[in-house]
């Protein structure tokens, strides 16, 4: 298994958000956390990669607990992030904002280049001197994604990659996050979008209100239109 969370509690202050939370991603799967807006999907996130300081529980990547480690330690293992809102580094040109997530490849992870990650995402290579600043919503979300991949993590937690996007450039970000999983890299992403889920993803867990309350393959959510109605509905 490439991380298996159990018994995730999560809080901001007195404020209690995340309870029990368990899940788990496996090598080479695509797994999606469904849920609406509100409902515990970053900060089961950031609490996986230590940016919620108060939690409880137990979080194994790769087979060692990291529940108790520093942020930068679990990324140096292999563990990326790519936070909802893209945090690019807008002064600095794609090429310089892919070298500044450059990590050495590491055993059991894909390998990635600056020309690889053209490939993957054509647009950039179309802009590779281009200031982060001065790109659209979907190229930032592209730059960042890219700029973890750098990084060669053998998982990537995705935090509402489709978000805000134009339909071309959600169908574009699907290809690509298929590509990724071909190379053989384990993806958890957020999403409130099913349909793109339905896309891209073997599994899927919902949360709401911080509890997991369903999860299963995507053929078995299909057949559950209770659960969607209950807790996907807008």
């Amino acid at each position: 298994m490439k991380l298996s969370v159990s018994g995730l509690n999560s809080f901001y202050g007195p404020a209690h958000i995340l309870f029990d939370v368990a899940l788990e991603v496996g090598d080479g799967e695509v797994v999606a956390l469904l849920g609406r807006n509100g409902a515990g999907k970053s900060t089961t996130f950031r609490s996986i990669v230590g940016l919620v300081p108060q939690r409880t529980g137990h979080i194994v990547f790769e087979g060692e607990d990291v529940s108790d480690r520093p942020t930068y330690d679990i990324v140096r293992r292999g563990l990326g992030y790519v936070p909802e809102d893209r945090r690019v580094f807008t002064e600095l040109t794609v090429e310089e904002n892919f070298a500044v997530g450059y990590q050495p490849p590491r055993k059991g992870a894909p390998t990635w280049t600056p020309e690889k990650l053209f490939t993957l995402f054509p647009n950039l290579g179309e802009m590779r001197r281009r200031l982060g600043g001065r790109m659209s919503g979907g190229e930032q979300q592209m730059l960042t994604i890219g700029r973890t991949l750098m990084g060669n993590p053998s998982l990537v937690l995705l935090d509402e990659p489709s978000e805000g996007l134009a339909p071309k450039i959600v169908e574009q970000m699907a290809d690509a996050i298929l590509a990724m999983k071909r190379e053989g890299l384990s993806i958890l992403l957020s999403e409130q979008n099913l349909h793109f889920a339905r896309l891209i993803s073997d599994r899927a867990y919902i949360i709401e209100k911080g509890r997991i309350r369903f999860g299963g393959t995507m053929a078995e959510l299909e057949a559950n239109p209770q659960i969607r109605d209950a807790y996907l509905a807008v």
